[in-house]
């Protein structure tokens, strides 16, 4: 097998955080694992002021539960410095305004990348955005 880096991981992350279905998802991170990239995506939808702590515990839970990272500080600190990263790339398009989407998460060995993938606006008027963020542990 290839040995996966950086640029691989994050593409794993923003594919799941572009899965449209469970369906879909649940096919990819199938896909993913048999190159050794291990994958969870999650929706989300808040107004961004209280998203922030919000995003970071549920991006840091999903990759706990589904096996992404151990208890261990480091592999926390790590999901939750990714994400924080990928929420600073989109703050300022957000900023007062409601999201709705998924936060796509991949590791390989010590690479952990996580995406943002969300619909930011109010009514019908959305914008996208999308931001990402990759930590090495």
């Amino acid at each position: 097998m290839e040995q996966l880096g950086s640029k691989e991981i994050c593409a794993a992350a923003v594919k799941m955080a572009l899965t449209n279905s469970r369906e879909s998802e649940t096919k990819l991170k199938k896909e993913l694992a048999e190159q050794g990239i291990l994958t969870v995506a999650v929706d989300f939808g808040s107004d961004f002021n209280s998203a922030v702590a919000k995003i970071l515990e549920r991006a840091a839970v999903a990759a706990k539960r589904e096996g992404l990272i151990s208890d261990l500080h480091a592999e926390e600190g790590a999901v939750a410095g990714a994400a924080h990263e990928a929420l600073q790339q989109i703050s300022a398009k957000c900023t007062g305004l409601n999201m709705g989407g998924k936060i796509g998460i991949a590791r390989c060995g010590a690479h952990i990348s996580v995406c943002l993938f969300f619909a930011v606006g109010l009514l019908n008027l959305n914008d996208i955005a999308i931001g990402l963020g990759h930590r090495v542990v």
